[in-house]
């Protein structure tokens, strides 16, 4: 059967378009995502409202070619690593994601524990350990058809954000404004602040995760029989998933800059911390749906962390991997789940601030992000790693862009900070 014949036969549905692209969207605006758009607006206003728009489509590369390389190849990124490069740089990269997996993990759950506590009250370090099990136990416990399904809806919990950019005072005019030019600065802070936004919307983690989702719909028989309608889903997925993702980051941010720094407050450590300086200048409304949106895309992404994580330890080390698979036939691959989460919980209760760690962690993953960007792309030009499937040129051009920018991003702001 000939390409045009088969994509005419299989047509992607509707439902088959919120899949593993819109999940990886969404969980990109986890707990630590929600603290450095926070710390962004309330820092700098509406003036970084640009980077989100600018990454929107060098996200939708590099999350596309990520997908591709999954689908193509039925391995993930840390698979395709290890099969095409020295052992040595797999194992470095994989390292370097595993950390700071783990430390988002820990934010991400300390936030949630934080943002429970300003709504209820009780003890944190409690909520931190329920969210913690609760995550691990569904994880290994539920099937891959429920837990997809699970996660799904978990997005709505974004939502929230939309409600408290329309409840807050916005000066829509002014957020135009300051897109018409953006004004830019060298400022070490400034600089420091795009890479972390840079770093926490194009973030490793989100590479691993949706490439290795592919990989779970082809094993679970939901790919369709052409190559070409599955490239439509994967493309249209994506540019779903990641317009979600950017557009409520844009939410969060433009809301911190309307409130938070309106009121002269541009120091934020944390999501629950951007939501109780939110009490106090939006009011209690505003705090409460803010905080419910942390524990929400928390619980969305805890699961995405972990499993990204054990997903690459265990494409290394040639384990069963896969959440369709049952506990008992990927025994490795669920302990690395659990032990990601538990460590991640584990700092909370140490003399480690994970809280204060975070947007550094948002700065480490653009760092990291980098050198796992070229290899990406590299892979993709390689034709025994594409399986013979071309990359469109649309694809090769926005992904070596997205890489030159993150890179220049982090260059920039490793000279400021030496001057």
């Amino acid at each position: 059967m000939s390409v045009a014949a088969d994509s005419r036969a299989r047509r992607p549905r509707p439902r088959e378009l919120f899949g593993p692209g819109l999940i990886t969207g969404a969980s990109d605006d986890d707990p630590s995502g929600i603290a450095t758009y926070s710390q962004a607006g309330a820092q700098f206003g509406y003036g970084l409202v640009w980077t989100l728009i600018v990454t929107y489509p060098l996200m939708v590369a590099i999350q596309e070619i990520s997908a591709r390389l999954g689908h193509v190849t039925g391995r993930g990124i840390a698979g395709n690593l290890q099969r095409h490069y020295s052992p040595a740089l797999a194992r470095g990269l994989v390292g370097l994601l595993a950390l700071a997996n783990i430390v988002n993990l820990g934010a991400d759950v300390g936030a949630m524990g934080a943002a429970l506590r300003l709504l209820w009250g009780g003890p944190v370090l409690l909520y931190v350990a329920a969210f913690a099990l609760v995550s691990v136990l569904v994880e290994i416990f539920t099937s891959y058809a429920r837990y997809a399904a699970l996660l799904k809806w978990l997005c709505l919990s974004l939502l929230s954000y939309v409600v408290c950019v329309f409840v807050v005072d916005v000066s829509w005019h002014d957020v135009v404004h300051s897109l018409l030019p953006p004004r830019l600065t060298a400022q070490s802070q400034y600089l420091m602040a795009i890479v972390a936004v840079f770093g926490t919307t194009i973030s490793p983690y989100l590479f691993f995760w949706q490439a290795q989702q592919e990989v779970e719909e082809r094993a679970a028989g939901r790919a369709s029989r052409g190559e070409s309608s599955e490239f439509t889903r994967i493309r249209l997925d994506t540019v779903i998933g990641m317009a979600v993702s950017n557009l409520i980051a844009v939410c969060i941010l433009v809301t911190a800059g309307a409130t938070l720094h309106r009121h002269g407050l541009t120091t934020i450590e944390s999501a629950a911390q951007a939501a109780e300086a939110l009490r106090a200048v939006a009011g209690r409304f505003a705090f409460a749906v803010f905080s419910l949106g942390i524990i929400g895309t928390g619980l969305l992404t805890l699961p995405v962390l972990a499993a990204s994580a054990a997903y690459a330890v265990g494409e290394l080390f040639s384990w069963p991997v896969g959440l369709n698979h049952r506990p008992g036939r990927a025994k490795a691959f669920y302990g690395a789940v659990a032990v990601a989460t538990l460590l991640g919980g584990a700092l909370n209760f140490s003399p480690v601030n994970p809280i204060r760690a975070l947007y550094w962690s948002a700065v480490l993953n653009g760092v990291v992000a980098v050198p796992v960007m070229v290899a990406m792309m590299h892979l993709s030009s390689r034709t025994e790693a594409r399986g013979g499937a071309t990359l469109p040129r649309r694809l090769k051009i926005l992904g070596w862009s997205a890489t030159c920018g993150m890179a220049l991003a982090v260059a920039a702001m490793a000279v400021s900070a030496l001057r």
